[in-house]
C-alpha cells in the first residue's frame, strides 16, 4: 500500500454513479432512485477509495443517531481486490461510525471475515423472487402512504427500526416509481409497506406490521401495484417465521441470502413486526 491510494467522501452524484452502479454490477439489484434517499440519511457517510485518482472501492457508513449506524456498499472493483484497499475503506467507515453500534448485511461467504473484524452474526435475511399480480382488489382499510400523516408514520417506523430516520423515510415514501400503503387501527398506525422499481423488476421494503393479518393485506396491495408477471423481490428476515411463511405462501422462491451482523449486541428490535427489510444497504 502506498500514498497513491486515498479515501474521501463522495458527493451526492457519486452515490448513484459509483456506489449504486457498482451494487448493480454485483447483482445486488438496488432501486433506481435509491441514491438520493440514501444520501439524505447521512450526506457525509459515503466514501470512495481512489488509486491515482481513479475510484477502486466504496463503502457507506450511515450514522442514524449517536447510538446506531449501518454499513453498506462495501465493494472493491474486481481487478483491485486482494490488495488491502477494501480493508482501509472499511476501517475508515468504522472510524466515522465511532462508538456506535454498526449494523450490516454480509454475504454468507464473508461472515468469518466479519467475525475477525469484531462483528457478530444475528440472523439471516432471505431474498425471495416472485411476480406482480397487477389489478387485484386492494383492501379499503389501506391508505396511500404518500397521503398518510407523516408524523404518525415516522413514529411507527421509530418503534421498529433501531433509530429515527425521518429524512430518509420522507424521501423513501415519495420517490418516483414507488407505491406504498399504511394500515391504521383508530389513529395508531398498525402497518406500512413500500414497493419500488429496481434495476431489475421491483422490490418490497420495508414491510412492517403489528401481525401477520395486517402484513398480508399490505403485501397483497403491494403485489397488486406491480403489473402482472413483472419480477418482484422481497427481503424477509428468518428471525420472523411469519415473514418467511408469507413469502412462501405466495409462491416466492429464495434467490439470495445475507447475514445481519452487528458490531455490538443486536438492538432490541421487535422482529415479529419486521416482515420485509427496508434495504440491505441501509438496514
Amino acid at each position: 500500500m502506498n500514498d497513491r491510494y486515498t479515501i474521501r467522501e463522495m458527493i451526492k452524484e457519486e452515490v448513484a454513479r459509483i456506489a449504486v452502479k457498482w451494487a448493480e454490477l454485483e447483482g445486488w439489484n438496488p432501486g433506481l432512485h435509491d441514491a438520493g434517499c440514501f444520501y439524505a440519511a447521512d450526506p457525509h457517510g459515503f466514501f470512495v477509495g481512489e488509486l491515482d485518482g481513479r475510484p477502486v472501492g466504496c463503502v457507506s457508513a450511515v450514522r442514524y443517531d449517536d447510538r446506531f449506524g449501518f454499513l453498506g456498499f462495501y465493494i472493491v472493483a474486481p481487478e483491485y481486490r486482494g490488495r488491502g484497499f477494501g480493508l482501509r475503506l472499511f476501517n475508515e467507515a468504522l472510524r466515522y461510525m465511532g462508538a456506535r453500534n454498526c449494523g450490516g448485511d454480509g454475504v454468507l461467504a464473508r461472515i468469518e471475515d466479519y467475525r475477525k473484524l469484531g462483528f457478530k452474526p444475528a440472523y439471516k435475511n432471505r431474498r425471495y423472487q416472485g411476480r406482480g399480480a397487477g389489478g387485484r382488489k386492494i383492501d379499503t382499510a389501506l391508505e396511500d402512504i404518500a397521503a398518510a400523516d407523516f408524523k404518525r408514520l415516522a413514529a411507527y417506523d421509530g418503534l421498529i427500526f433501531p433509530a429515527k430516520r425521518h429524512a430518509f423515510l420522507k424521501c423513501w415514501i415519495s420517490q418516483p416509481d414507488a407505491k406504498g400503503y399504511v394500515m391504521s387501527s383508530g389513529r395508531a398506525v398498525s402497518g406500512c409497506g413500500v414497493v419500488r422499481r429496481c434495476c431489475r423488476g421491483h422490490k418490497i421494503g420495508p414491510l412492517f406490521a403489528d401481525g401477520p393479518a395486517a402484513a398480508e393485506k399490505i403485501f397483497d396491495a403491494l403485489v397488486s401495484s406491480i403489473p402482472a408477471g413483472e419480477e418482484l423481490f422481497f427481503d424477509a428476515p428468518e428471525a420472523n417465521p411469519a415473514a418467511i411463511a408469507l413469502a412462501e405462501r405466495n409462491g416466492m422462491r429464495v434467490v439470495f441470502e445475507t447475514m445481519r451482523i452487528y458490531s455490538s449486541a443486536a438492538p432490541a428490535v421487535p422482529m415479529e413486526k419486521v416482515f420485509g427489510v427496508t434495504s440491505f444497504e441501509l438496514g
